[in-house]
């Protein structure tokens, strides 16, 4: 029983993790000229719905957890697997990005 909020922990603290370090190069390196000629455009304004749905979806687990102190376990997991799911495309983002610079 305690396994779910020890996996979710330490999820939530490698996301912030990884958050963290791919905001930190672009400030380490002093040249933000690169950043400003990055544009990502979408074809449709739809596409824009689903990362916004797994934002929201994250910071509401993320507040229903914490005020419920990780004693339930379904939210613990879903949590889980939504952090999981905002990292990789995080990362998927971030290499786009990277890629562009």
């Amino acid at each position: 029983m305690k396994v779910n909020r020890i996996v979710t922990k330490i999820v939530i603290r490698l996301f912030f993790l990884l958050l963290l370090i791919a905001l930190v190069p672009p400030f380490l390196l002093g040249d933000s000229s690169k950043l400003q000629h990055i544009y990502l455009s979408f074809h449709y304004k739809w596409e824009m719905i689903f990362p916004a749905i797994l934002i929201l979806g994250f910071f509401s687990l993320l507040i229903i957890c914490a005020v419920k102190k990780y004693k339930e376990p379904d939210l613990n997991w879903l949590l889980v697997l939504n952090t999981v799911i905002l990292m990789a495309y995080g990362v998927a983002i971030y290499i786009r990005v990277y890629h562009m610079m």
